[in-house]
């Protein structure tokens, strides 16, 4: 990690001119944000005393959402910004904020507009949620359409706020980690790892070699579990239900293997600063292998169903294209960007333990739609059980826990979950008690490219596109 504290000069001439953008957050007088540089993260910082600094948003269209949360969570204004309105807060939160001293924006700030239109002959408005019909999370999508031809999407979050980075305040790394375990239920895995590490970084110490080589047998099928999910739930949104049968299945044979393994089906709370929870329970690891085998096995008929069936790949191909400049403009990863041409993925670069000895290689495609987000998806399940295999058969013996040390320390780590990159960053005081927190969900970076990833299509196609990124709605509310 780079770390870098900048004079306020500095940091407007980084706002103009930085390399891509990971996160950004703040304390109640300090703003950071995570640039990646090169192969390595450099995080930076800067004073705001007055409760201002200079927005990145006219360099780098993502961080008008981190600017709005800072506003929300912390009350510093972002200077500049090409969206000041709230983000977290929809105008129901009291007047001062409990993450901050400061007055929130609706004491005293003139109204904004909830929604920006879209205006012309013909264009009128359907708006959707914050309730919906399935059983999925809260979010509000405001479509502008011309007949059925979508011209612009707005999506409104943060009906999932749970005040996560507060809850962790004063609390030790290892009784704050249920709240990073929960930011997005399906990524509990990676977030964990995230905040593992970068708390073990902070602390001083490493997990005892078993204990890593647990975690990333515990991320990879967690990788494979939601991989297979989206791959159902997008052939299902296509009228195309067979293989989303079949990948249900597949998928609740190895979550019911994990629940025996691991004590629990989604591997919650099993990751924790220093190690893991438990270790793997007598017979556990057969049960996963043979889940493992019976993905494997069946993983060519799925392929070749999903690409024979031409009314299928005339809804998936080129719906939703997400230009390769446009991804790298929002620095987009996991299955987003590598669908669009960046080669990125935080296990290769800047990488951890034990991925270094794994050779990951990126899996990309170029073309940016549905189709290719679901072929990356296929493509990284196989990768998946090939490392797999290579954990599996050198699993080392040992302890499976180290102890942290009460200690003052900064960390940062950046994990590659089934969607992409998270990321945490942590500040411990001389307790080794948690003094400020940031977690960051991928999805922070890719909503923004759902709504550029419809125009032009039709409404029907958009929960095809919208299940292919797939953000997370909780992710983002913090």
């Amino acid at each position: 990690m780079i770390r870098k504290n900048l004079s306020a000069t500095e940091w407007q001439a980084l706002a103009r001119s930085s390399p891509p953008l990971l996160a950004m957050w703040a304390d109640p007088t300090t703003i950071y944000a995570a640039f990646m540089d090169g192969a390595a993260p450099q995080l930076v910082s800067c004073p705001a005393p007055d409760g201002r600094f200079a927005s990145f948003s006219a360099q780098h269209p993502a961080a008008a959402w981190f600017e709005r949360a800072i506003q929300d969570l912390w009350g510093l204004e972002a200077v500049g910004s090409i969206d000041g309105r709230p983000w977290l807060d929809h105008g129901r939160w009291p007047v001062l904020n409990p993450m901050s001293s400061r007055p929130v924006r609706h004491g005293s700030a003139p109204p904004q507009p909830e929604f920006l239109e879209a205006l012309g002959a013909g264009v009128h408005q359907i708006a959707v949620g914050p309730v919906h019909a399935g059983i999925i999370e809260p979010g509000h999508f405001r479509f502008h359409v011309v007949g059925e031809t979508l011209v612009r999407l707005e999506a409104r979050l943060g009906y999932t706020h749970k005040g996560t980075l507060g809850l962790m305040l004063g609390k030790s790394p290892r009784a704050a980690a249920r709240f990073p375990a929960r930011l997005s239920g399906d990524s509990t895995v990676a977030h964990s790892l995230a905040f593992a590490l970068a708390a073990e970084q902070a602390a001083g110490i490493t997990a005892p070699p078993r204990a890593v080589a647990m975690r990333a047998a515990m991320a990879e099928i967690e990788r494979i579990a939601n991989h297979l999910n989206d791959w159902g739930f997008i052939c299902n949104d296509a009228a195309f239900p067979a293989v989303h049968a079949r990948t249900g299945v597949l998928r609740e044979a190895l979550l019911r293997a994990c629940h025996v393994a691991f004590g629990h089906r989604l591997m919650m709370d099993r990751v924790l600063p220093g190690g893991v929870a438990t270790d793997i329970a007598a017979g556990g690891l057969g049960l996963i292998a043979d889940a493992l085998a019976s993905i494997e096995a069946e993983l060519p008929a799925l392929e070749r169903i999903t690409a024979s069936h031409a009314s299928l790949q005339d809804r998936l191909v080129s719906t939703g294209i997400i230009a390769p400049g446009l991804a790298a403009l929002l620095n987009a990863g996991g299955v987003v960007g590598r669908a669009s041409g960046r080669a990125v993925d935080a296990r290769a670069v800047p990488g951890y333990a034990p991925y270094d000895e794994l050779e990951v290689v990126p899996i990309t495609r170029t073309e940016g739609d549905v189709a290719a987000r679901l072929a990356v998806r296929q493509d990284e399940i196989r990768e998946s059980l090939r490392m797999l295999h290579i954990i599996a058969a050198g699993m080392p013996e040992g302890e499976i826990m180290t102890a942290l040390p009460g200690r003052a320390g900064e960390g940062f780590a950046l994990v590659e979950g089934f969607r992409g990159e998270c990321f945490c960053w942590l500040r411990l005081d001389d307790g080794g008690l948690i003094q400020a927190a940031f977690l960051r969900d991928p999805s922070w970076l890719h909503w923004p490219l759902l709504e550029a990833a419809v125009q032009g299509n039709i409404v029907a196609d958009f929960p095809l596109i919208n299940k292919s990124i797939n953000g997370s709605y909780s992710g983002v509310d913090l």
